[in-house]
């Protein structure tokens, strides 16, 4: 299908808006939201309240929900711009993504109406209770127990690489609760859950990533009733597949990575040839992951968006994520290791040890690869 690169007048207008914005809120050493300092997230609040207040935090929600009904290409350049700007909304991102979407698509009355206010006001936070410590990028291997009785269910178990446990309000947890041997992805419930219920606990992980991305949660003897459920007991994986849909082509890596190259462009100039060359590679391949993503996005628009689109665009991504991080120290060389005011360079280090997840996060790039390949199998058999 054709793609139109031109995005149109509002997309335009709003990108540029988008930019006076956060040229007036975020200051000069801004790294990133991930942080507990408190000044760090003063400036969070200060985003998402602008944002709330323009209709801008959920530009694409129905205007019943809080939002401002704006096309898809609209909510496309939001997304690119907050992530080119190291993604100043913090965890809101994961409510306003997808959480918001997935309770229109599938929520009663009542959970609508508990949860899509706060998160269209930046005011809930969310986690995503989906990993176990057996149970990965392939999530039909979940087994953490929810243990039906005359009052609901009652969830013991562990979830693990929980990002924003710590500070989350509520978790969008996975739970099993039954065993269809017909498919291991049948017998899989969603339950939305305060994480200040009784008997969940959280611990956070040390890693190279920095503060609040990873986690263990812990659910001891934790209570849940059926107002607690989102869509049907037992059919969750309809749940989690709409869910993966919104995840894979709803992170624009790539434009991060666009405005490194845009910025590392002068540095280059001086380079040695070889690098000048992994230069030009890496601004093509930023021009394809953009074009691949603007493509799946096409295609969820109108209805036909397949698995070999939305992975493979996700791969692009990806590989461009590290490819970028890793050519920006090489050429900056000790002085990208030394944070600054000085535009995204300054964080080149911070940039690259977050992009070393980029192949793990929300599905490996074993799966995704595995997702083209069976997508192209079952086109090759029609």
């Amino acid at each position: 299908m054709d793609v139109d690169l031109d995005l149109g007048d509002p997309a335009d207008a709003l990108r540029a808006r988008l930019r006076e914005l956060l040229t007036e809120l975020l200051p000069d050493d801004w790294a990133g939201p991930f942080s507990d300092d408190p000044e760090v997230r003063r400036v969070v609040r200060s985003v998402l309240d602008r944002l709330a207040d323009e209709r801008l935090l959920t530009i694409d929600w129905p205007v019943e929900y809080g939002g401002a009904a704006a096309s898809v290409w609209e909510s496309t350049v939001l997304r690119e711009e907050m992530w080119a700007h190291l993604e100043p909304r913090g965890p809101q991102y994961m409510g306003l993504s997808w959480v918001g979407p997935t309770l229109m698509a599938f929520g009663t009355e009542a959970q609508k109406r508990t949860h899509l206010p706060p998160i269209a006001a930046g005011r809930r936070i969310w986690c995503q209770g989906f990993s176990e410590p057996e149970a990965g990028s392939d999530l039909g291997s979940l087994s953490l127990p929810a243990t039906a009785d005359d009052d609901g269910w009652v969830i013991n178990g562990q979830k693990i690489w929980t990002s924003y446990a710590p500070i989350a309000d509520w978790c969008f947890l996975a739970a099993r609760t039954s065993h269809d041997v017909r498919s291991k992805n049948r017998g899989v419930t969603i339950f939305l859950l305060p994480m200040d219920r009784a008997g969940i606990s959280v611990r956070p992980i040390a890693s190279m990533m920095g503060e609040q991305h990873l986690n263990e949660v812990f659910f001891d003897e934790v209570r849940a009733s059926r107002a607690d459920v989102l869509g049907e007991v037992d059919e969750g994986w309809q749940v989690i597949k709409y869910v993966l849909n919104h995840e894979r082509v709803g992170i624009p890596r790539y434009a991060r990575d666009e405005r490194l190259l845009a910025e590392l462009a002068e540095t280059t100039r001086d380079a040695d040839p070889a690098s000048r060359a992994d230069f030009a590679r890496a601004l093509v391949h930023a021009r394809t992951a953009r074009l691949l993503n603007h493509r799946a996005i096409a295609l969820r628009e109108q209805g036909g968006l397949t698995d070999r689109a939305a992975s493979g665009a996700r791969i692009a991504s990806i590989q461009l994520d590290q490819e970028v991080a890793g050519l920006v120290l090489d050429i900056l060389g000790p002085a990208g290791l030394r944070p600054g005011t000085d535009g995204l360079l300054s964080h080149a280090e911070d940039v690259y040890r977050y992009a070393r997840s980029a192949t793990i996060a929300s599905g490996t790039i074993e799966i995704q690869r595995m997702l083209v390949a069976r997508s192209l199998m079952q086109e090759a058999k029609q």
